[in-house]
């Protein structure tokens, strides 16, 4: 279940913003219309590389003069502490397919990343691409600095073999309220079935809140970032059930308050997972699996139920000097075509309008995926601020102090995360 998540401290996060603060951007509209070769990075992810490789020969075999020189991120603490460095060095590639929404905003302030919306078409494509999902993605000033390109949207995972042994329904197990959730819960860890029965990790780096807090606020709230309209929302009564309801999982020994070393759910030390769709190749048969969206308080119906995308965006640095053809590889990489062989190797979702009924065959052929292709049109990303990230070290401290340690109360501690949310927003 790790894989999926950014291996980045707040410190590492703090750094990167003091080094990039100095650093200014360069090309400019000569850039933005230049063609020639360019560079590019993409993840490490075994998968991504398979569709990577075959997205540059294809894209390298029809135009000679225009060569694409494709690489993994190289090697690092961090994706975004390499990228703060590149930056800073003026050494980034055109693009990076691997961009973390919540940094995005620290690499636009340092004058890193490429306006999209400054290309002539740059809003319709990815309006037309993407659709209403895109406008999560744009940057407070409303343009494009990141092209939404595939999430891989959270649900509950659950282990049916588990969910059998402590006499709950394995095909079609009702945990859709807090209280419903909260008693299958109760009876897996009472029946010996699991020493736990869900295991979200516990420690207190920011990203954290991407995959235990917010997946249920998004889902309590229809849809609320924690931050709207340039105002937090993490004290309001929906994030405060959301919290409870969490304390009330740790408080009752239904989680584990220790980070595990390992995979808890794959090893049957938990009975649930959030994770995404990446987790169907990952886990394979090594785990007889259920999936349902996660729960809200009085129980709402897949079709209604937002989450967390866990997205990968792609960005176009400022160092590029043919930012024309970067803008043409993009486009291609994020193609009907493109995006169709994206899904097909990798299992992850393009944010792509309609993706349910654009890519029916797919779905239809692996229904394992559907669920997810169907939960991809309703998630609510991290906001896009410079200060994002420091935004949610606030709530994750919060919740850390709070949910997790049960030390004082949550409504006090929230609160306060609020506030400073705030003072974070107001900070351009």
């Amino acid at each position: 279940m790790q894989r999926r998540r950014i291996l980045i401290s707040i410190l590492t996060a703090g750094a990167i913003a003091a080094t990039l603060a100095a650093c200014g951007s360069s090309g400019g509209s000569n850039a933005m219309t230049a063609h020639g070769p360019i560079t590019i990075w993409y993840s490490n992810n075994a998968q991504e590389v398979q569709w990577g490789k075959a997205m540059v020969s294809s894209w390298n075999s029809a135009h000679p003069k225009e060569q694409i020189k494709a690489q993994e991120v190289p090697a690092g603490k961090s994706t975004e502490e390499v990228i703060g460095a590149a930056i800073t060095a003026g050494t980034t590639p055109c693009l990076v397919f691997n961009n973390l929404p919540a940094a995005t905003g620290q690499f636009e302030k340092a004058g890193g990343l490429v306006d999209l919306s400054k290309f002539s078409d740059g809003d319709s494509y990815i309006k037309a691409r993407s659709g209403s999902a895109a406008d999560q993605y744009k940057s407070p000033n409303g343009d494009y600095f990141q092209m939404p390109w595939k999430s891989n949207p959270v649900m509950i995972f659950y282990n049916k073999a588990l969910f059998a042994k402590a006499g709950l329904n394995p095909d079609a197990p009702d945990l859709s309220t807090y209280d419903k959730f909260i008693a299958a819960a109760k009876k897996i860890k009472a029946s010996g079935a699991a020493p736990y029965a869900i295991y979200p990790t516990p420690t207190s780096e920011f990203f954290q809140v991407n995959f235990d807090f917010l997946p249920l606020y998004a889902a309590e709230t229809g849809g609320t970032s924690m931050v709207e309209n340039g105002k937090a929302t993490v004290d309001s009564p929906e994030a405060i059930d959301v919290a409870n309801f969490w304390k009330t999982i740790y408080s009752d020994g239904l989680a584990g308050k220790e980070q595990y070393q390992g995979d808890a759910f794959a090893d049957g030390k938990a009975a649930m997972a959030i994770v995404g769709p990446w987790a169907i190749a990952f886990y394979g048969d090594k785990v007889k699996w259920g999936s349902v969206p996660v729960p809200t308080k009085n129980g709402m119906t897949a079709d209604q139920t937002f989450t967390f995308p866990d997205a990968k965006n792609v960005g176009m640095y400022s160092s590029c000097k043919n930012q024309g053809t970067a803008w043409d590889v993009l486009k291609f990489a994020t193609s009907k075509d493109q995006d169709n062989k994206l899904l097909n190797v990798t299992g992850q979702m393009p944010i792509r309008d309609q993706l349910s009924t654009v890519y029916a065959d797919y779905f239809t052929a692996h229904p394992a995926y559907k669920e997810f292709g169907a939960q991809a049109a309703r998630t609510v990303d991290d906001p896009t601020g410079p200060n994002t990230i420091a935004q949610m070290q606030a709530l994750r401290d919060a919740y850390t102090k709070s949910v997790v340690a049960g030390s004082g109360s949550v409504e006090d501690a929230f609160k306060a995360a609020a506030d400073k949310i705030d003072q974070l927003q107001a900070q351009k």
